[in-house]
This record gives structure tokens, sequence and C-alpha cells, in this order.
């Protein structure tokens, strides 16, 4: 039977599988970025509100569950995440299949608004009726929340209540690429379900099933995780990335000042990480004479390996890291972004 798991997530399906005699009131799926973690997530779900899953545990894809849930319209299945990735219509990994609670209203439309980079309050609050109704069929009702780490304090403080008091056969799945950005009263009361990097060999094949040509390279740039390199080798993004990493290999203030100016519009998440990549190529290099991101700039990299003490480089990783924590709403893109490149450009001088 057709289903829409990768081939590297058979094994954790299995697990999943396994814990259906003793099903967890909420999971927490965790893992690197790019990697299929919001398709297993939604397919989890949709095997739970099949009427006549498979041997294996897939949903058959034939019961009018399972219509309802490929038509976004089942009764029993809210998907929750921030207003900005449905105005998007686009993650790093896939959409899924459920009615959307945007802020505040609890069915799929479009905010009036900009659209928020957060989980919010009100998203959480308009599940309580959801909660609180029968079931249909009798049967279980699903909640897939994703990214967990969008969620902000007081929508993190409600969704616990949830989560201490669950509701009689409701199941939360959380989706989450940092745990260590979700507060730990959520990750003690979630079952954590990692779900790791595919083999090097399996993902390689993968994308060179999809056509992506050079796709050792794209495969390095993103660690390893395959859907984050098909997003990249098909999107104009690639020739933003070249210019980053051109100016990161010849450091300077005037060029700093330059690219913060060109690049302010850009994600400024996505910025960072590939400052992080590149901070770690150094240090990697400068450890083991490793690179593992950006193989392709390796004359450079080790030039500039040459120029920078391990302490520093290490007080540079500490200092993106901190970055990144803040990065999904600075107040001003531009100075931030200025603030990195002359902190990196300076460590040089």
């Amino acid at each position: 039977m057709i289903h829409p798991l990768f081939d590297w997530q058979d094994q954790a399906w299995q697990a999943f599988r396994a814990l259906r005699t003793r099903m967890p009131h909420a999971f927490l799926i965790h893992g690197p970025r790019g990697i299929g973690k919001t398709v297993f997530a939604e397919h989890m779900a949709q095997s739970l509100l099949c009427e006549q899953p498979d041997a294996h545990g897939h949903a058959c894809q034939q019961c009018a569950s399972c219509g309802w849930f490929i038509q976004y319209s089942h009764p029993d299945y809210r998907r929750v995440r921030p207003e900005l990735m449905d105005e998007e219509n686009a993650t790093t990994e896939a959409d899924g299949n459920a009615p959307d609670v945007i802020a505040g209203t609890g069915k799929s439309s479009k905010a009036s608004k900009a659209p928020s980079k957060e989980i919010v309050i009100q998203q959480i609050r308009a599940l309580s009726d959801f909660m609180n109704i029968s079931t249909h069929r009798q049967g279980k009702r699903v909640i897939v929340l994703y990214p967990a780490e969008a969620l902000n304090i007081p929508a993190a403080n409600a969704l616990l209540k949830s989560l201490e008091e669950p509701a009689a056969d409701t199941v939360f799945i959380l989706v989450s690429d940092s745990l260590d950005r979700l507060l730990p009263t959520i990750l003690s009361r979630c079952h954590k379900f990692p779900l790791g990097m595919p083999e090097y060999r399996i993902a390689l094949d993968w994308l060179k099933k999809h056509g992506i040509r050079d796709a050792e390279t794209w495969l390095a740039q993103q660690g390893g995780a395959p859907l984050a390199a098909l997003m990249m080798a098909q999107s104009d993004t690639h020739a933003d990335l070249e210019d980053f990493l051109r100016h990161l290999s010849m450091p300077g203030v005037d060029g700093s000042l330059k690219l913060a100016d060109k690049m302010q519009k850009m994600e400024m998440s996505v910025l960072i990480g590939w400052m992080q990549r590149w901070l770690y190529d150094i240090f990697s290099y400068k450890q083991s004479q490793r690179i593992r991101y950006y193989p392709r700039y390796e004359k450079e990299i080790k030039s500039l390996a040459a120029r920078i003490g391990t302490d520093i480089l290490l007080n540079l990783l500490k200092n993106m890291n901190e970055r990144q924590a803040i990065a999904s709403h600075p107040l001003s893109p531009k100075l931030f972004l200025e603030d990195m490149l002359l902190e990196y450009a300076a460590v040089f001088a």
C-alpha cells in the first residue's frame, strides 16, 4: 500500500506501531530540520484516525476518515502552526492535511493582519471546544502542533494545562527541531520520539532520484538533511548562499555593511544557520582537518582556521547560538545582521 513516509523512516514507524498498545497522550517528535518530521507526524495522525489501518499500521487511504483527512476536513483533527506558515504555504518539509487553528478562530482562513511567526495563546484556547465535544464515531481526536518551539510563553503555558490533564481519547503530536527551546515542563509531559538523520547513501540516492545535480554538494551544505537539500537546490536562495559564503571567505568591514544591506529582508535564522555551519567547518578543520558542510571552500576555510584561535572561535560560535535564539523577532534586521557580520570580521582583522 502506498504511504507518504520516506525510505529512512521505516524503523521509526515500527517503533510507533509498538507504542499503539500503550498509546501516550502526547508525542514529541524531534530531530534535525529537513528530514520529514511533519510528514511523519501527520501520517501518524491519519493512521490513528483511520478506520481500517493495514497490517503495518498505515492509513488505508480508502475509508471515510482517510477521505476527510485528505480533504483537510476531518472533524477529529486539528493542526496548529504559526499563521506565517499558512500564508507562505510552504515549509522545509511538507504541508499536512488538517483544519488549521488560526489565532482565535479555530478554522481555516487568512489573517487580516500581518501573519504571526509564533503560535499564540488564542490558537491553544481555540482547542478547548474541540476537546470538549464527543469524537466522531467514538474514535480518537488528534492535534498536531509544529514547530513546537514557535509557541510563545503564554501559549506554551496554556498548552501545558492540556498536557497535564489530557482529555479522553485525545492524542497530541508535537514536532520540534530544537528541544532546548522548549519549556522543561512540556518536555516532561510528552513521550519523546526521536527521528534521526538518514544514512548518507540513502539520502543521496533519494536526491538523485529527484533529479538533483551535484547532490553530494547540496546534501553536505544541509548537514545530511535530504528535504532541506532538495528545497535549497530547487530554490533561488542558493545564489544568496554563494554570495554569503564568498563574503565569509574574505571578511571585512565594507563587505559586511554591503552584505547586511543586501540581505536584510531574508530570514535571519537561515542566515545565522549558514554562519553557524561555516564556523563549525573552521572549527572542525582546526581540530581534525575535516570539512562537513562546505567542502568546496576548503582552501578558504583552511586559511581562516590558521588565523583564529580556538577560544575566540568557540566564543563566536556561542554568540551565534544566542543570536539564533532571538532571530525570529529582531528589532531591526539590518542592524542585527550588521552586528553579526562585523563581529565575524573583527576576529579576523
